[in-house]
């Protein structure tokens, strides 16, 4: 989720875990290929003691890429991010939006249990709970769990408080997995999942079974085993020696350099990744309205992501969520005008201005893109200063303390994005301090109309105020990269949070 890494490159904005030497040393010291006793062996940045099994508390893309492999949701996310079935077979909504009827699929968990609508509800009533801190709480607040039944043995009614024509993007999220009814631990976690646990340690290696009884087929890979290397260049080192067959976010220098080796192949998942340059709106100095334009003219985009992104990816246009479903292709692309943004820090005032940019390694092409945007604004009569900060408080800082700071936010549903992000009960995710009740508004709108026409023209309408007065400029949708192994089949290009990403049950060497 990852923030979505949330990029977070976490799935929320989070930090990468604290065992590098240990993950990368143990890997390398000779756990066998990745082939070995045909357990398929993926590399992922571990999340350290902020690891768990809880297929709701998913902090770190690895975290959600274990919930993918044991467990299953009711729908999905598509390449578009639109709702797709999963678990949930079909589904339909009465004309009021708040009635929605979901028939279950045929699945059973690994312990032999059936999956029933008590299972759904039990699951929406523990993500919805507050002490259970769930990463996608806030998508079930509205479910009115006294009055939601099962309507019979694979067929549940889910009642909502208000109208939400959008819900199964909820069902698809990450951290929305379904559990057995009455579930309180995950120490040895049950799910319907392709796989099944087998063990586990908190900064160490995970390692699961194949479910031969799974709903979608048995998986042909006997094992999958998650290993922690927080590093990426030992995730690459990993993947060459042969050690794993899959190796997840590496930069674009690494998918440049595997494009060329017979070892492994790249696939890379376009504009996968929104990201930002976060001004803050609601003090100085970017209060000021011409100081945020005169950045948003200053910067250049396409030198971003040619120097930084080294062409892996594509230019933004201060908008969140390019290829998604809703995303507004109308405004013209923003370009830059080294003249104009000039005169507008001239008339703020703020020639010569010295303005700090927060920046971290937290994910590493944060602080390259900030060093290219302070030259770029240097050019148009700032003195902006990049600071970097640690990774683990980094988005707790910016939030509390930011004027100007670098993120990016990985794939998510624009109503997702909007909705968690920007309206005003969100303000907790939001960077920049902005505010507009119109957003609200607006974003309660498009969830409660059936009219699809009347939904797509009041995303638009959010958008365009949110790119014009919010302060998060996105200068580019960056490609995010998988490294794999050269006979590894049945992996597919995805956008992270996607149906088809980090998911294994058709994965095979050879």
């Amino acid at each position: 989720m990852s923030e979505g890494r949330p990029t977070r490159r976490t799935v929320l904005a989070g930090a990468l875990g604290t065992g590098v030497a240990l993950g990368a040393a143990s890997l390398l010291s000779g756990c066998g290929s990745a082939a070995s006793d045909d357990r398929l062996r993926v590399a992922f940045a571990g999340g350290g003691s902020r690891e768990n099994l809880d297929p709701h508390v998913v902090l770190n893309y690895v975290d959600q890429a274990r919930a993918k492999a044991c467990f299953d949701t009711l729908s999905c996310w598509s390449e578009d991010m639109g709702a797709v079935p999963r678990l949930a077979e079909s589904w339909e909504v009465d004309p009021t939006g708040t009635r929605w009827r979901i028939h279950l699929r045929d699945a059973r968990f690994h312990d032999g249990r059936p999956l029933t609508p008590d299972d759904v509800l039990y699951t929406f009533r523990r993500i919805a709970d507050p002490a259970t801190g769930a990463t996608a709480a806030k998508l079930f607040t509205t479910v009115d769990l006294t009055a939601s039944r099962a309507l019979g043995p694979r067929d549940v009614e889910v009642v909502l408080t208000a109208p939400n024509f959008l819900f199964p993007l909820a069902w698809a999220a990450p951290g929305a997995e379904i559990v057995p009814r009455g579930t309180t631990s995950f120490e040895r976690p049950v799910g319907t999942g392709p796989f099944r646990w087998v063990s586990f340690s908190p900064g160490g290696p995970a390692l699961y079974s194949a479910n031969p009884d799974h709903w979608g087929g048995a998986p042909p890979s006997r094992e999958l085993e998650f290993v922690p290397v927080d590093e990426e260049q030992g995730r690459v080192g990993a993947l060459l020696s042969g050690q794993v067959a899959y190796a997840f976010d590496l930069r674009a220098s690494s998918a440049v350099s595997l494009g060329t080796d017979s070892r492994a192949k790249v696939l890379s998942a376009p504009g996968s990744a929104s990201q930002f340059l976060y001004l803050r709106v609601d003090r100085p100095p970017f209060v000021d309205p011409r100081l945020r334009e005169a950045v948003r003219l200053g910067l250049d985009r396409q030198a971003l992501v040619r120097v930084v992104l080294l062409g892996k990816g594509q230019v933004g246009n201060d908008l969140f969520g390019q290829g998604a479903q809703y995303y507004d292709t109308a405004p013209p692309q923003v370009t830059r005008d080294v003249e104009q943004a000039t005169a507008l820090v001239a008339q703020a005032g703020a020639t010569g201005s010295r303005i700090e940019l927060q920046t971290s390694t937290a994910d590493p092409i944060y602080q390259a893109a900030a060093g290219v945007i302070a030259q770029q604004l240097g050019e148009i009569g700032l003195q902006v200063v990049p600071r970097t900060l640690p990774p683990d408080s980094y988005y707790a800082t910016i939030r509390s303390q930011g004027v100007s700071s670098v993120s990016s936010v990985g794939s998510l549903p624009l109503p997702d994005y909007i909705g968690r992000r920007m309206v005003s009960s969100a303000t907790a995710r939001n960077f920049t301090g902005y505010r507009d009740p119109q957003i609200d508004a607006l974003s309660a709108a498009a969830v409660a109309t059936p009219n699809e026409a009347d939904r797509v023209a009041s995303y638009s309408r959010a958008q365009e105020l949110i790119r014009a007065s919010s302060g998060m400029l996105v200068w580019a949708a960056a490609d995010m990269h998988v490294g794999i192994a050269a006979d590894l089949g049945g992996v597919e290009v995805a956008r992270p949070n996607t149906d088809r990403w980090a998911r294994f049950d058709r994965a095979r060497l050879g």
